[in-house]
């Protein structure tokens, strides 16, 4: 069997995180940058499975800049048997639509049999791209799974909704997108980061995947503006003098808070 877990390098949610006036994109030097820890927890499902099989090969597919190999490594080292790394400048900025047929491309290439992704990334917070990349591949779809199980005829699950948990199951291949409420990925010990340097990191192009990122081939979408987040202004103060609640009241309806 084969899984693909989709990671991302973010920027770290503890530092500053800012946005390039000129380009609209993340600046990536003006913090640290980590491994998303849902996309560890998508690894660690994976990994599970593999504990409970044999011959189970797990693959850590990312499309990230060059300089993301230290987030890749850190991937291998929870446990992947491998890697596969999408770098191509035109694929700076790129919206949804396309990221989502670079890694479809790049999964068509891999033929697994499961393809495990985070439900929401820290920076883009975007929530489609799993179901995305689902329809680019054909693929069954699940969505914000939280337990996953490996059955003979797919892969089960609960799913958290308005009125109750939700049972769902998926024949494979399929996509599944997982939450928070998986368990975090086992911590990488000394002789795991040893092996991880060895281990396999397949580095593909667009060229390399018969994807054009020329928007005259697909529309994309576009940042139009970007701005600096305005300064926090000073809050009101209300002193108790015996009228304060009747102010409190009346701020309240002003802002439309009640």
């Amino acid at each position: 069997m084969k899984i693909f877990v989709l990671i991302k390098e973010v920027p770290d949610t503890y530092g500053d995180r800012k946005l390039d006036l000129v380009t609209g994109l993340a600046d990536r030097s003006s913090g640290d940058v980590v491994l998303d820890e849902i996309t560890e927890r998508g690894l660690e499902a994976a990994l599970s499975i593999a504990d409970s099989l044999d011959g189970v090969e797990v693959t850590a597919l990312t499309m990230a800049p060059e300089s993301s190999t230290a987030s890749i490594r850190r991937a291998l080292a929870i446990g992947a048997t491998s890697a596969v790394h999408v770098i191509d400048e035109q694929l700076a900025g790129a919206d949804l639509g396309l990221t989502a047929q670079t890694l479809a491309a790049a999964i068509r290439r891999g033929e697994p049999d499961l393809v495990i992704a985070g439900n929401l990334s820290t920076d883009g917070s975007g929530g489609m791209l799993p179901a995305m990349v689902a329809e680019h591949l054909g693929f069954a779809h699940a969505s914000g799974v939280c337990s996953l199980e490996l059955t003979s005829d797919g892969i089960s699950g609960m799913r958290a909704a308005d009125d109750g948990p939700q049972s769902v199951a998926v024949p494979l291949p399929a996509v599944i997108s997982i939450t928070e409420a998986l368990p975090e990925a086992r911590f990488p010990n000394f002789k795991s980061i040893m092996a991880a340097k060895k281990k396999p990191i397949e580095v593909l192009s667009l060229d390399e995947l018969g994807v054009s990122a020329d928007p005259a081939a697909m529309p994309q979408t576009i940042m139009v503006a970007v701005s600096e987040k305005p300064p926090r202004a000073a809050g009101v103060k209300i002193v108790d003098d015996g009228a304060s609640g009747t102010r409190l009241v009346d701020y309240l309806v002003q802002n439309r808070l009640v």
